[in-house]
């Protein structure tokens, strides 16, 4: 990771969006901010789609409803429109690795959802979800990654690297659901270093992602998680939802 100072050096603090002059480390005005979409309830309790209109307490969408997931459920901060959208395009494919702080900080919304803002104990372990090698060379690092490192930081929480993607997979947002499942089958496991020494038996683990989108990376992240690092259970959290 590239040190904070350089980064500022590299980019002085300006809004990625109108170029307003901010702060040390920030790169997105509130003005600018201002104009994300938020995700509100009603939502689906499991999924975190939003929908309009009166929905039950309970609500779970067509989707999720009788699907056995392994993750208890998913909380996303932001809609993947517009600047929200172009502001991760920039951090992933741009390779602007400075955004890395406004990102967490926009996953941080999510975190006054009760289900999360609750105190746990032991406490949540933030654990992102892992890059092939071929991928991470090419991009040279994982967005997953920077994001929970940074509000691990913040929030004075443990992150373990606890999951390796051993199998390179086709792009998941080429391929529709049942496609997706499929695609990802045996790809992760858990890292040698957690394998032997089972650091998440028994906890409560937070799976960090940028952006969810139909849920097949997670669930299969968190099954391993479950079935081999005997995890708890696994909440996931992103920035976007797709």
């Amino acid at each position: 990771m590239i040190p904070a100072r350089w980064l500022d050096y590299l980019y002085p603090p300006s809004c990625h969006f109108c170029d307003a002059p901010l702060r040390k480390g920030r790169y997105l005005c509130d003005a600018c901010r201002a104009k994300l979409h938020p995700i509100a309830t009603p939502f689906c309790l499991r999924c975190g789609m939003p929908f309009d209109g009166a929905l039950p307490d309970h609500f779970e969408c067509h989707q999720c409803r009788g699907q056995d997931l392994s993750f208890e459920f998913a909380r996303a901060a932001y809609l993947a429109r517009d600047e929200a959208r172009e502001l991760m395009h920039s951090f992933k494919y741009e390779k602007q690795l400075h955004l890395h702080r406004d990102l967490a900080s926009l996953a941080a919304d999510a975190w006054d959802d009760p289900r999360l803002a609750t105190q746990t104990a032991p406490p949540w372990t933030l654990v992102p979800v892992p890059l092939h090698w071929r991928r991470k060379q090419w991009r040279w690092f994982n967005q997953a990654e920077e994001i929970a490192r940074t509000l691990a930081r913040e929030r004075n929480l443990p992150l373990v690297k606890a999951l390796r993607r051993v199998r390179y997979t086709t792009q998941q947002t080429r391929l529709h659901r049942r496609a997706r499942l499929e695609n990802l089958r045996g790809a992760f496991r858990l890292a040698r270093r957690v394998a032997r020494r089972q650091p998440l038996r028994g906890k409560p683990v937070l799976l960090i992602d940028d952006v969810f989108t139909t849920g097949s990376t997670a669930n299969e992240c968190a099954r391993v998680l479950k079935a081999e690092a005997g995890a708890e259970k696994v909440v996931v959290l992103t920035v976007l939802r797709g």
